[in-house]
């Protein structure tokens, strides 16, 4: 038995690419060799950074922290499925549902639409990225999937954000007039609802769901696996960087004993 296990996280750290909004991660060497005969550093920034794991309570007041999800959500079987994307385009209900291998009842279910290998300091990975909406996000709630990742800027489409006429936004209000020549509609009557795929998902499934999922993600799309991604034990936090690893069995002999 020889176990196989891959990364599906992407690179953290200082210059890292970084979602449109609040400058990020800057870290800083505290001490050194040379110096000190130690190497320690020091960072500063928010978690929505990366590879990370968000929490009710970063979309909706009065909801649980990263402390309100059982460990029982961040580890266990399921699939990696491709459901490929371009511009704009939405994850739906009906990709979910013919996806393969099949999504089942208790999954972890990680989503590649290929925009992970376009990981950058971008228009075209963090504004003009594919996403899921209302829809897809209540069809995992339905199928009662434990957790969910995306190879994709957030757990919503951008046209859900604030980078438009949403919340806080529009941070980028260009994209309105861009998605009206586009697509020929205003982006609130494709996407009229703030982020409504964290509320779906998180809020009322109580499911967490993984922002910018990469690394190996290829190599174990269209396979059966068991994921594992755990956040920081973290009394009130509402999101968390989290490494998320897959592990293959090649021969499928290995099974945790019943106990």
């Amino acid at each position: 038995m020889s176990l196989q296990i891959y990364n599906l996280s992407q690179p953290w750290g200082h210059h890292m690419p970084e979602w449109p909004s609040t400058p990020g991660i800057n870290v800083h060497v505290k001490k050194f060799h040379a110096k000190d005969g130690v190497y320690m550093t020091e960072f500063e920034g928010i978690m929505h950074r990366g590879t990370h794991m968000d929490a009710p309570l970063h979309v909706t007041e009065n909801t649980p922290c990263l402390m309100g999800y059982p460990l029982w959500r961040f580890f266990g079987t399921g699939v990696a499925v491709s459901i490929p994307k371009k511009k704009w385009e939405v994850i739906t209900a009906e990709d979910l549902e013919n996806a393969r291998p099949k999504i089942r009842e208790g999954d972890i279910v990680m989503i590649n639409t290929g925009m992970h290998t376009k990981m950058a300091d971008t228009d075209e990975y963090y504004a003009y990225s594919p996403g899921i909406y209302r829809d897809g996000a209540q069809w995992l709630v339905d199928k009662k999937v434990k957790m969910v990742g995306y190879d994709v800027q957030a757990n919503d489409h951008p046209m859900a954000t604030k980078l438009v006429d949403h919340g806080l936004g529009p941070t980028h209000p260009h994209l309105i007039e861009e998605y009206k020549e586009y697509f020929g509609r205003d982006p609130k009557e494709d996407f009229p609802d703030w982020e409504a795929g964290h509320k779906t998902l998180m809020v009322k499934g109580s499911i967490p769901g993984i922002e910018n999922v990469g690394g190996d993600l290829n190599k174990v799309t269209g396979k059966r696996c068991t994921f594992m991604a755990f956040p920081w034990r973290w009394q009130g936090g509402e999101g968390c960087a989290i490494r998320v690893l897959a592990v293959i069995d090649p021969d499928q002999t290995f099974r945790f004993e019943k106990g």
